[in-house]
């Protein structure tokens, strides 16, 4: 009998799997690009109709994944790569001065709100896709940088970490090997979360026009480019918003799915262990 566990992640992969395939690939299988026709039509060679200036909806969608999928990927990434040294150091040193030299400026940075602080970035300079990226990740940092300065700093107070400290471990095998590790679960079920969030606000500030050109092949510039044609040619606009919706929501169930595993084994092995 299959698991609720299975079913979700079964569910989860499966929902994922197309606006992936649709990002990665589609560009590979859109062709070239035909003669326009009349704007917000069906029919007419055009099985998902035209857009607002009379491309084809079908060969926009396959264009307008990849930028949204890889620009949300990259800045969870970067927005890791400067939070877990951060939060480590913070959670680690006996130094209280480099303790608050880390974390007070990040303090000031999260209270802030994630869209403003872009929209503010963006009345400076006219960021491309490299800087969109830049922009979320550097709106994720303090919020990721407190939450592994949390559980390491759980971990870090076990006995283990002392014993370490004792036997004269390094500081790299004490925070990777032990204290990191020790982290992991709590880690994976914020990326999960975070990576939505991420997707969301990049769909977000495409809509707004930050980061793409008025008129890119991405998925949230068809939604709003498109939108005043809604009772009109629909799927321009369904479409792709579906896509960004299954996309946010597959992967929280595949997230979702994978601690729920982790999560079960524990007690059922534990309770093994514990019968006569």
């Amino acid at each position: 009998m299959r698991s609720p566990r299975t079913g979700r992640f079964a569910l989860g992969l499966t929902i994922v799997a197309v606006p992936l395939v649709l990002a990665l690939l589609g560009p590979v299988f859109a062709g070239e690009p035909g003669a326009r026709a009349a704007s917000f039509t069906l029919g007419g060679g055009h099985w998902l109709g035209t857009d607002f200036v009379g491309r084809d909806v079908w060969r926009q969608v396959l264009h307008g994944g990849r930028p949204v999928v890889l620009t949300a990927l990259a800045a969870t990434a970067l927005a890791y790569l400067v939070a877990l040294p951060v939060g480590l150091v913070s959670a680690l040193t006996r130094h209280r001065w480099l303790e608050e030299l880390l974390m007070r400026p990040l303090d000031v940075l999260l209270a802030v709100p994630s869209l403003l602080l872009i929209l503010l970035a963006a009345t400076v300079f006219s960021p491309g896709a490299v800087g969109l990226a830049l922009l979320v990740a550097l709106a994720n940092v303090p919020d990721a940088a407190r939450l592994v300065r949390a559980a390491a700093a759980e971990a870090a107070a076990r006995p283990a970490v002392e014993a370490l400290r004792v036997q004269g471990e390094t500081w790299w095998r004490t925070a990777v090997g032990y204290v990191g590790r020790s982290m992991l679960r709590t880690l994976a079920a914020d990326a999960g979360t975070r990576l939505t969030g991420v997707l969301y606000l990049v769909a977000t500030a495409a809509f707004l026009g930050v980061g793409v050109a008025p008129d890119a092949a991405d998925w949230a510039v068809m939604v709003d480019r498109n939108r005043t044609g809604l009772f009109v040619q629909p799927w321009a606009v369904v479409v792709p918003a579906v896509l960004i919706v299954a996309l946010t929501t597959g992967t929280n169930l595949l997230f979702d799915a994978a601690l729920d595993k982790d999560g079960r084994r524990g007690p059922h092995r534990t309770e093994k262990e514990a019968r006569p």
